[in-house]
Parts: structure tokens; C-alpha cells; sequence
């Protein structure tokens, strides 16, 4: 069975630039384009991983991020901030996020992330 990867980006050029890069990779794609979608498609589909744009409307990721991690069986799910600010690791850890990947994010660096996360590599 195909991994999921929810992805949670409020910018639809970007989303779709990623979920390509992701199915490229051969892994399923949820998309969510805001945090209560994201909470909602994280309970529902209970992804292996989930990759949290930070600035998202209403409600930023890391709060976001912080409300899935309190979501049964969803405590343990690998959460990656996705994120232009270079300085936000430790805030990203403490909302409970397992990695940070920086925007403008590339194909490599996102096949490293997937690979990390999904493939234990």
C-alpha cells in the first residue's frame, strides 16, 4: 500500500508544485489548504507523514501542528514544518514537528525529507 503525505499549503501554485514532487516519489497525496482542513484529513486519513506550511491563515502550522499531535493515533505521526523562516527549528520542535524544511523547497530536498521519514533512510 502507497504511503500518504498530507499536505497542508494555503498557496494552491505551491501545492500543486509539491504534491507533484511527492507523487513523483511514488507516495499518495491528501492536500489541505488550511489548518482546520489539515486537522480534519489528519484525523480522517491518518497519514505517515505530514508536511505543515507555517504560515497558514486563522490558525499558523505550528498551533496546528500542536492540535494533530493531541489527535488519537496521531501522537506519533512524523510532522515537518515547511517554512521559509531559517530560525524556527526550536519552535517547530516544541509544537511537536519532527523536521523543518525550508521554502523555496526543491526536489532534491524533498526526496531527502519523504526518504527520511518514510523509507527510514
Amino acid at each position: 500500500m502507497q504511503k500518504r503525505v498530507l499536505l497542508v499549503e494555503d498557496v494552491e501554485d505551491a501545492r500543486v508544485m509539491m504534491r507533484i514532487m511527492i507523487e513523483k516519489q511514488g507516495f499518495s497525496v491528501i492536500e489541505a489548504a488550511g489548518a482546520y482542513e489539515a486537522i480534519e484529513k489528519a484525523e480522517e486519513y491518518q497519514p505517515d507523514l505530514i508536511l505543515m506550511d507555517i504560515g497558514l491563515p486563522l490558525l499558523d502550522g505550528l498551533s496546528t501542528a500542536t492540535l494533530i499531535r493531541r489527535l488519537k493515533d496521531l501522537d506519533a505521526t512524523p510532522i515537518v514544518a515547511v517554512t521559509a523562516y531559517h530560525d524556527i527549528l526550536e519552535q517547530a520542535q516544541k509544537a511537536g514537528c519532527s523536521d523543518v524544511l525550508y521554502k523555496p523547497v526543491d526536489q532534491p530536498a524533498l526526496a531527502e525529507m519523504l526518504s527520511r521519514h518514510l523509507e527510514g533512510h
